[in-house]
């Protein structure tokens, strides 16, 4: 049986708004954290000009497996085994990066490191976009999502919202500057950054 998430249901078409327009000149995607598999079985469907890859922990890649299989879609990738703490990530190079509702569940420390991660695989002109609960200068954006990350912090493995600054500046960092900031339904939002040109001269 494949997995199924309600939420995924309700936020792709959104989505999907945004990216057709930021991942417009991309070929190559990697998807970090590609969960139950749905987002990018209808992401590969509705933009077919993407190869669309995607990537989660070994211990979901039967259910990703799943909807990739039901959905034959030329253009979609079946999933590497990704862990944005390793030093060497098995995508060297990708137009575009994609993940949703992840930078909440990770603790700080890996969001950091996937930061890293980007740095080296995202190429010239390359395009993040990522989907999810933010704060904005410190504070909830409603009580919705004050008490969601009350439930994430009670697991104790330093879950938790992420403030919009704090992962703003590790974009700038590695060269991103942000293009949209997005709102979404159930007060998320679709953050896109644009990796310029760097001069090393």
């Amino acid at each position: 049986m494949k997995p199924y998430s309600e939420a995924c249901e309700r936020n792709q078409g959104p989505i999907l708004a945004v990216l057709r327009e930021a991942f417009s000149r991309a070929r190559t995607v990697l998807e970090i954290g590609s969960g139950t598999g749905q987002h990018a079985v209808h992401f590969a469907r509705h933009l077919p000009h993407l190869a669309w890859q995607t990537s989660d922990l070994a211990e979901h890649h039967a259910g990703i497996n799943a909807w990739i299989t039901e959905a034959a879609l030329d253009n979609l990738r079946a999933p590497v085994a990704l862990d944005v703490r390793a030093e060497s990530w098995p995508v060297p190079s990708a137009d575009a990066v994609f993940s949703a509702n992840t930078l909440h569940i990770m603790d700080w420390g890996a969001v950091q490191a996937l930061f890293r991660g980007l740095d080296r695989v995202l190429n010239v002109d390359g395009v993040l976009a990522v989907y999810g609960p933010f704060n904005y200068g410190g504070r909830f954006t409603s009580p919705s999502n004050a008490d969601f990350d009350t439930s994430l912090r009670s697991r104790g493995v330093g879950s938790g919202l992420r403030d919009f600054e704090a992962v703003n500046a590790l974009a700038l960092d590695i060269g991103l500057t942000l293009e949209r900031d997005v709102a979404m339904p159930a007060n998320n939002r679709t953050l896109v950054w644009r990796r310029a040109r760097r001069d090393f001269s």
